[in-house]
C-alpha cells in the first residue's frame, strides 16, 4: 500500500506531495492539471519506469533532475532521474539501499486502467502481445530476462540477415536453435496465460454485462507447444531466402497473436463498444487476481479517467473491483464518481 508521496521536478511538478488512504482514492482535476503524471509517478516508484514515456521525458522542462519519494507500507523509496543531455541516469533507494534497477522481488503489484486498453481487443497484434508479455513479466520472475533474450537473438539473427547471404549463411543456424529455445518457452508461458485467463473469463464477463455470452481467449501459436522449439528451426531454414530478402526474421513469438472470441466470432471485429468495455474490465479483474495470488499481495490499482468511459452497470462492476483494494483513480468529473462511494474514499483536489 502506497501511504505518501513526493514529486520534484517530475512532468509538470516542481515540488507537490499527496497522501492516500488504503482503499479508493480519487484524483480531480480539470485536464492538464498533473492527474495523469501523478499516476506515472506512482508507476515509477513501483515499477521503475513510466509505462507511457522515456526517463528523460519524466523529468520537468527545463530542469537537469527528477526525484520522487514514496512511503509504502514495506519501504521507503526514492527514485531520482539526471538529465545527462541525450540520456539520462536512474537511480533507487529502497531502504537506505543503493540500487540502479528494479528486479521482481523488488517491484510492487501494479495493475493500471485507462481508456487506451481498448485496443488490446481491436488493437494490433504487437499490442495484445506487449499485453500477455507485460502480465507475464510481472507475475513471473524469470520471465523479463527470458523475453530480454530472445529479442537479443532476434536482433543478432536480423543484423546477419542484412549483412547478406555468405555471412548468414555460415552464422544463422546456431541462432536459429537458440530462438527456437527462447521461442518454445516464451509460447509455452503465453498459452499457460491464455489458459488462466480463460477459467474466469466468461463468467467474469457475464457478471458484468449482466447477460450470458461464451467468451474465448486464443493464443494463435504457428506450431504445437510441445514442438515449438524445433519446427520453429526447421520454418527458419526453409525461409532463409524470404527473411534474407527482407531483412527480418518472419516467423517466431514475435509475429503471432491472440484471439478474443465473443460467441464464437472475432471480438475485435464484432464486439459493440460497451461489450468491448465489459470484456477489458474482466481482464482487468482477472489480471489483479493474477497478480495477487502469484505476489500473494493485493495490486494497486491505477484507473487512469475510466469512469467517463463507462456507463452505469459497468461502473458499479468496476466499483467492485475495487473493494478490498488501494485504488488511485483520475476524473475531471468529481460528481460522475462519488454517487458509486458514499464511504471509505478520499478526494484530492488539483487545480
Amino acid at each position: 500500500m502506497l501511504n505518501s508521496i513526493q514529486l520534484r521536478n517530475f512532468r509538470s511538478y516542481s515540488d507537490a506531495s499527496f497522501e492516500f488512504e488504503p482503499s479508493v482514492n480519487i484524483v480531480v482535476g480539470p485536464n492538464a492539471s498533473g492527474k495523469t503524471n501523478l499516476l506515472e509517478a506512482v508507476m515509477v516508484l513501483a515499477r521503475g519506469r513510466s509505462y507511457k514515456a522515456g526517463d528523460l521525458e519524466l523529468i520537468k522542462y527545463r530542469k537537469d533532475w527528477a526525484r520522487l519519494e514514496g512511503l509504502f507500507d514495506a519501504s521507503e523509496r526514492v527514485v531520482k532521474i539526471e538529465n545527462l543531455g541525450e540520456s539520462s541516469d536512474k537511480s533507487f533507494l529502497i531502504n537506505a539501499t543503493n540500487l540502479k534497477r528494479l528486479n521482481f522481488e523488488r517491484s510492487i503489484p501494479i495493475v493500471l486502467f485507462e481508456p487506451n486498453h481498448t485496443q488490446i481487443i481491436a488493437g494490433s497484434p504487437s499490442g495484445r502481445r506487449d499485453w500477455a508479455d507485460d502480465i507475464l513479466e510481472r507475475t513471473q520472475p524469470e520471465f523479463k530476462s527470458l523475453s530480454a533474450n530472445y529479442r537479443r537473438t532476434l536482433a543478432q539473427r536480423n543484423a546477419l540477415l542484412k549483412r547478406g547471404e555468405r555471412f548468414a549463411n555460415e552464422q544463422l543456424f546456431a541462432w536459429d536453435v537458440r530462438l527456437g529455445e527462447l521461442g518454445a518457452q516464451i509460447v509455452s508461458a503465453r498459452t499457460e496465460l491464455a489458459r488462466q485467463i480463460n477459467q474466469k473469463l466468461a463468467t467474469t464477463y457475464n457478471k458484468i454485462a449482466g447477460r450470458r455470452s461464451k467468451l474465448h481467449l486464443t493464443y494463435q501459436s504457428e506450431f504445437p507447444v510441445e514442438h515449438y522449439a524445433s519446427r520453429l528451426v526447421a520454418k527458419l531454414g526453409k525461409s532463409f531466402q524470404t527473411d534474407l530478402a527482407r531483412g527480418f526474421t518472419g516467423h517466431g513469438p514475435h509475429r503471432e497473436d491472440f484471439l478474443f472470441e465473443l460467441n464464437a466470432h472475432p471480438a475485435g471485429i464484432t464486439a459493440s463498444r460497451g461489450e468491448t468495455r465489459s470484456l477489458i474490465l474482466a481482464l482487468k479483474k482477472i489480471e489483479a487476481e493474477l497478480m495477487e495470488q502469484s505476489r500473494g499481495q493485493p495490486p494497486i490499482l491505477l484507473l487512469d479517467d475510466v469512469f467517463s468511459e463507462l456507463d452505469g452497470k459497468r461502473r458499479r462492476a468496476l466499483v467492485e473491483l475495487l473493494a478490498g483494494r488501494q485504488a488511485i483513480l483520475t476524473t475531471t468529473d468529481a460528481d460522475a464518481v462519488l454517487e458509486y462511494f458514499d464511504r471509505g474514499h478520499k478526494l484530492i483536489a488539483l487545480r
